[in-house]
């Protein structure tokens, strides 16, 4: 199994520590490091996790790195601040590296899109068509640019920005699969939910679940089989601290 993935990347570093009292100097708590856990996000944790299934995967992502650091209380697993790098030296995809050729010598295209600028609409669209099985999760508002991606997954939030956008798209029906956290998700009007679980960490999550999604697809062509796979894949991280990469199931 060959796999593309292109998207915004990030590190994400998330700092454990103790808070027992306040700063003498300002109502604000004392935070003392105790450990730090580092791994890739965003569309790097997508091929993190598709490389941890087994599948061989290329990589294409920002040049210029972005760093979300999360300083979480470990006692109680409370975040107490999030400090994220400028988001604004995103570069965009070399569109050269693009070519039809290049894209056919894989199995599936992920296309894991935060928005960010690494990649534009119309970059979507040419992948789309240049590729017979491409998946997409998008922060975009989504419109016709997507018409031809295989499978779009987002999350609820992200379904009610874009849910005007998308009541005269015929086309949606086949594609859109909705995931709602502890509801597990929606995809042509049917649930899917998973098991109760005590979540410790929501972080990575839905890209997770794309990479449990997009391997069982292409092993077995079944798309109901493959949501399955992926909302047990979701479920088992969100019980583990930070972001995680899982392990082949």
């Amino acid at each position: 199994m060959k796999v593309l993935v292109l998207g915004d990347s990030c590190q994400d570093v998330f700092v454990y520590g103790e808070c027992n009292r306040l700063a003498p100097a300002a109502p604000v708590p004392v935070f003392v490091e105790q450990y730090r856990k580092t791994n890739r996000g965003m569309a790097g944790n997508v091929w993190e996790n598709l490389k941890a299934f087994g599948a061989d995967c290329d990589f294409f992502a920002n040049q210029a790195e972005i760093t979300k650091t999360r300083y979480v209380e470990t006692k109680t697993n409370h975040m107490i601040v999030r400090v994220d790098s400028s988001e604004d030296r995103i570069d965009r995809i070399d569109t050269q590296r693009l070519q039809k050729s290049d894209l056919e010598q894989y199995d599936a295209v992920v296309i894991s899109d935060y928005n960010k600028g690494f990649l534009l609409e119309e970059d979507i669209d040419f992948i789309a068509k240049n590729h017979n099985l491409v998946f997409l999760d998008t922060k975009k508002i989504i419109d016709d640019w997507a018409a031809e991606v295989n499978y779009i997954k987002i999350n609820e939030i992200e379904y009610e920005k874009t849910q005007h956008s998308l009541a005269d798209k015929g086309w949606i029906y086949d594609k859109l699969i909705v995931t709602k956290g502890s509801e597990g998700c929606y995809y042509k009007d049917k649930n899917f939910p998973v098991k109760k679980v005590d979540i410790k960490d929501l972080t990575g999550a839905g890209d997770t679940f794309l990479s449990g999604l997009v391997f069982k697809y292409v092993k077995t062509r079944d798309i109901e089989k493959s949501i399955v796979f992926a909302n047990n894949c979701a479920t088992h991280v969100v019980q583990l601290k930070g972001v995680n990469t899982i392990n082949a199931l």
